[in-house]
Formats: C-alpha cells, structure tokens, sequence
C-alpha cells in the first residue's frame, strides 16, 4: 500500500526525534512492502523566523491532502520567555487543531515493567496502569472569547460547549471503552460549572446507545487526587480541553519517562500523531534526547491506517529496547551508559526488520560494543 505521511519536525528537539519514528516507518515499509511518502513543512519557531507565521498556508494545505500527520514538536525559548510576544509557536498548532477539524486528542498511559522504578509513584501503586485519556481539543476555554479591560487589570476567557462537539468525541471514548475492559470516567466539574452540567447530561443520555460500557462520574479535583492514589481504577477518561491538558500531563509521571508517551489528535478526515514532550532546547542537537515517544506515536498512526499488525511490530521493537536497556539518558541515568537518539532509532529499525532476532547480541552490536555481525 502507499500512504502520504506529512511530516511536521517543528522546533528543538522534534528534527531528531521524528527522524527516528522515520526510521521505525521505513523499516515497517521494507518488510511488510508499502510505500511511505514523506512531505515536510514547517510550524512552530522555525515557521516563525522562515515565513513571519507560526502556521503557513502551505502547511495546511500539505496536511489536507495526506493520509496522515506525523509531528515533532514546537517552542524556542526566545518565544517562551517573552510573555509579549503577539505571535507565537503554540498558535500554529492551536490553529492547525480547527483548521483540520482535530477534535479529539488520544493519550495513552501505560506503566511499563522495566520503567516501575524510574517513577515517582510507589511500584503497588501504579504497576499495571493502562489507561486511554481522550480529550476534547477544539473547543472550552482555550477558544473562547478572551478579553481584557482596557486599563489592563480585568481579563475574561469564556468556556463554552455544545451537544454536538461532547457527542463527537463521547462516540469514540465509548467505542475505545468498549474494545478494552468496558469502563469510561467522564472527568468534570459539574458541581460548579455549567459546561460540564451540560457534559454530564450529555454522556449520560449517550450511555444508553452503549450499555456494556459501565459509566462513572469524578469531579476533576478529586480525578487528579485518584491519578495519584490509585490509576489502576480507570481505563478509559473522557474530559473537556483544559481539565484534559491537566490530567493527561499529571499522568505522565506515572510511566517513569514523558519520553515514552505518544498521542493522537483525530478528525472526521484528519489524523495527527506526536509525542508529548515539548521541544526540549536544551538538548537540541546533542543526541540524547528519547525519540520513543515519537516512534510509539508512528505506532499509532499506523494503527489508525489500519495497519494493526504493523503497529504492533514496533510496539514490541520499543518493548524490547526496554528490557535491553538500549535507551536514552532520561531512562538510564546520566551516570550509567545509555544509547544516543540515533541509536535507538537504528535499533528499533533493525529489530522490526529482524524481529525472529532476540538474542542479548543486539545489544552489544547496536551499542557498538562488538563487531560480531
């Protein structure tokens, strides 16, 4: 098969990274015989400084006529640390979300084996967390009505939400709950806010259409304080824009890496997929930084393709760089040797490419530890 992947490096760190997710692709390309045709464009800082916009015209029009969108990341200190700047890197992607009609942001949070003792979180406590956080991404506070008075001490942002953009994204989190252990939390704050009375009322009356999924309700307080103490209780959370910004990233500690964690941002026509780690400057250039996320987020893009057994061909070369130990400093530690971003990248190249393979050898060969071949 041939699919046209847009491919949107960005800023920092996104380059590198996403270079090695093309790695992981072209390697699912060579054994399973389809065809990936990149186009690359520009958002974010590099945008800015090329074009003078965070999102060009021709970006978009690039995203709208590919199968789907693979994403670095986006942000440059100069923007960040610069709270007058009018125009900034986030912009680009916060337009690029309604101009494809991205509504629905997909996170998965899974506690792997290998990473239990690099989380903060006690090993009883979150050891077999998986969790599928979906996130309404279009509409609530970050797109409403944003005002301030003209002496400058009164600001305003509006919350708004209709039956329709809660029903769109409440379709698919009862769907995904469904294919997995059949229980969907609708995380809101009904007790004090009128949108998400309106939520509630919503997923309520939709539960009906889907009556093997059981249904349960948490105030977002209380949500983030059951993240910490006991994860293992969700599986599926479905959650407006802003509480889902805030428990999707609380959740990512839960890992032990954020550069494990990839993500999903889907439409009616478009798909987008990248990890959610930000651009990381610091590390710009340096090769350390972990691209696992960006090649999970290539797993997910194949999944939404549809190519489910090639998905799972590089979950498993990224489960087996774990137990390798063939990973970046973030996950090894500064003190103990670890493997550079492009070497995990080759790593999880050759390992779909040979995945009958499994031996320690692989270690010592792609660590440069041996010439053995």
């Amino acid at each position: 098969m041939k699919y046209t992947i847009a491919v949107i490096p960005g800023d920092g760190i996104g380059p590198e990274v996403t270079e090695q997710a093309k790695k992981a692709l072209n390697a699912v390309a060579d054994v399973y015989n389809h065809t990936f045709i990149y186009k690359e464009a520009l958002m974010g800082a590099c945008a800015i400084d090329a074009t003078g916009n965070p999102l060009p015209d021709e970006t978009i029009k690039t995203c709208k006529a590919s199968d789907a969108i693979l994403f670095g990341a986006i942000g440059h200190p100069k923007y960040d640390n610069d709270p007058t700047a009018k125009v900034r890197p986030e912009q680009g992607l916060l337009k690029l979300r309604k101009e494809l009609g991205l509504f629905c942001n997909v996170r998965p949070v899974k506690a792997y084996d290998q990473l239990i003792e690099n989380s903060p979180l006690k090993k009883e406590i979150i050891q077999g967390t998986d969790i599928s956080i979906y996130r309404e991404l279009t509409g609530g506070i970050y797109f409403g009505i944003k005002e301030l008075s003209d002496d400058g001490k009164v600001a305003f942002d509006g919350c708004s939400y209709s039956v329709e953009e809660i029903e769109r994204i409440a379709h698919l989190a009862f769907k995904e709950a469904q294919n997995r252990r059949k229980k969907l939390t609708l995380v809101d704050k009904a007790n004090v806010l009128e949108t998400s009375r309106l939520w509630r009322k919503t997923v309520t009356e939709l539960s009906n259409q889907y009556p093997d999924v059981t249904l349960d309700f948490l105030f977002v307080d209380n949500a983030a304080m059951q993240m910490i103490l006991n994860p293992k209780q969700f599986d599926v959370i479905l959650t407006e824009n802003l509480f889902g910004d805030i428990i999707s990233d609380e959740a990512s500690v839960i890992g032990g890496s954020i550069g494990l964690l990839a993500s999903a941002s889907v439409g009616e026509k478009n798909a987008l997929f990248e990890p959610i780690h930000g651009s990381f400057p610091q590390a710009t250039g340096k090769d350390i930084a972990n691209p696992l996320a960006s090649i999970l987020s290539a797993a997910m893009l194949l999944n939404h393709l549809g190519l489910h057994e090639e998905a799972k061909a590089v979950e498993k070369a990224v489960e087996k760089s774990l137990v390798l130990g063939i990973t970046t400093e973030d996950i090894q530690g500064k003190d103990s040797f670890s493997a550079s971003t492009s070497k995990v990248g080759d790593f999880i190249a050759d390992y779909i490419e040979n995945q009958d393979d499994s031996n320690l050898n692989f270690k010592n060969i792609h660590m440069g530890q041996s010439t053995i071949i």
